[in-house]
């Protein structure tokens, strides 16, 4: 009798396990982006644009967590990913989750970030970070304002190298900021190529 018991025991602890496992799994898994490679695949050929990588930053995802990815397109894999900010967007409207949740606008003086795709342009001095930036250039309706609105791919000293979730990377003024860290590794393969890049941002 107590051997039957301690096999229902038993057999109730892996089941329960399984599922621990299964949630876990559940929570883990990662959004499919076949679907934006594919576009931006075709993009970059139609436009003459880089066709060995793209830049692909997705704002759904929690700030403290990985979501600015370059996708090479020869091996079909992410090869870099790290921390990227997005915009506060409180100056024309109260934003009591700017910090949870980037909210869109392509008006001046925003400070919200902006869907879309981008044309990375001309490689210029900051005085942020390691005093790089990259002009963008917005090629549809919500990020046309872009040069205007001086957004552009800089890094910054406040931006952790490393996932902080639970913790939110700081907030910008709509520009898309990353460590020094992986700015440098940016910045090398921007200067090794003549053809433009593709950013696009998404949510």
């Amino acid at each position: 009798m107590i051997h039957k018991i301690l096999l229902f025991v038993a057999l109730q602890f892996i089941s329960c396990d399984k599922s621990s496992v299964a949630v876990s799994e559940e929570i883990v898994k990662k959004r499919d982006y076949a679907a934006f490679h594919k576009e931006a695949r075709e993009f970059c050929k139609d436009k003459k644009f880089n066709e060995g990588y793209y830049f692909l930053i997705d704002l759904s995802i929690h700030s403290g967590k990985n979501r600015f990815f370059v996708y090479d397109f020869k091996t079909n894999q992410i090869s870099n990913e790290n921390l990227v900010t997005h915009g506060s967007c409180d100056v024309k409207e109260d934003n009591d989750t700017k910090w949870e949740k980037a909210k869109f606008s392509n008006k001046d003086d925003s400070h919200c970030s902006s869907k879309g795709k981008y044309k990375i342009g001309k490689r210029d001095s900051s005085t942020w970070g390691i005093k790089i930036k990259y002009w963008l250039h917005g090629l549809e309706e919500t990020n046309k304002n872009a040069v205007d609105r001086v957004v552009v791919l800089h890094s910054w000293s406040a931006v952790s190298d490393k996932e902080i979730y639970p913790k939110y990377a700081p907030l910008s003024w709509g520009c898309p900021a990353v460590s020094d860290d992986f700015m440098r590794v940016l910045d090398k393969k921007l200067q090794q190529t003549d053809k433009p890049v593709l950013l696009w941002i998404i949510e």
